[in-house]
C-alpha cells in the first residue's frame, strides 16, 4: 500500500472540492479581505499552489526549485487557480505513483538561498508528510474563510477511509477514478 499515494489522491479531491466551491464566489470576494495569516482567499490559496511548485520542484531534483518560487506569479480568479492547483496535484499524484517501498529515505535537498549544496536536506518521506500538512493547514483557514461568505464550505474529510466511499463517489467518477484507492 502507498500510503504517500493515497495522501496524494486525497489532497487532490479535497482541493478540487474547495475550490469548486471558491469558484462560486465572485472575483470580489475571492479576493476580499479576511482574518488570516494570509488575509484573503486569494492569498491563502496562491500561497499553498507556490509552495507545492517549491516543493514538487525539490521532490523531483528540480535545481531551479528557487526561481520557481521567485517567479511564480498569482492566479487572479479562482478558476484559474483551481486549474493550475489541478496541474500541480496531479503532479504530486505522478510522483506519488512511482515510489517504491524504502524510497521514504532518499534525500531531498533544498535551495533555501545559497544554493542547493548549501541547503537543508531531508528524509522525502518527511518532505511529503510536510507537504500534505501544509495544504491541510491552509486548506483549513481557507475553509474557515468560505464560512464568512454566502457559500457554504464543503465537507474535506471524507476521502481516505473507505467506509466513507459513499461521500465521495461523485467525486471519484468525475476524476474517473475507482475505489479502492
Amino acid at each position: 500500500m502507498n500510503l504517500f499515494l493515497i495522501q496524494a489522491r486525497a489532497n487532490r479531491l479535497m482541493n478540487r472540492r474547495l475550490l469548486a466551491a471558491v469558484a462560486t464566489l465572485s472575483d470580489a470576494d475571492f479576493h476580499a479581505p479576511r482574518t488570516s495569516f494570509f488575509p484573503s482567499l486569494a492569498l491563502t490559496l496562491n500561497h499553498v499552489l507556490n509552495v507545492d511548485h517549491y516543493y514538487i520542484a525539490a521532490l523531483q531534483g528540480d535545481a531551479a526549485m528557487r526561481g520557481i518560487w521567485a517567479s511564480y506569479v498569482p492566479a487572479k480568479t479562482a478558476g484559474e487557480l483551481a486549474a493550475r492547483q489541478d496541474e500541480s496535484d496531479q503532479r504530486l499524484i505522478a510522483f506519488c505513483e512511482g515510489l517504491q517501498p524504502g524510497d521514504e529515505e532518499n534525500i531531498v535537498a533544498f535551495d533555501r538561498g545559497a544554493g542547493i549544496e548549501n541547503g537543508p536536506r531531508e528524509p522525502l518521506g518527511r518532505v511529503l508528510a510536510h507537504v500534505f500538512m501544509h495544504q491541510t493547514h491552509h486548506r483549513g483557514q481557507a475553509h474557515a474563510m468560505l464560512a464568512g461568505t454566502a457559500v457554504k464550505p464543503p465537507q474535506l474529510d471524507d476521502f481516505i477511509m473507505l467506509g466513507d466511499d459513499k461521500h465521495r463517489t461523485a467525486d471519484m467518477a468525475a476524476l474517473g477514478w475507482a475505489e479502492p484507492v
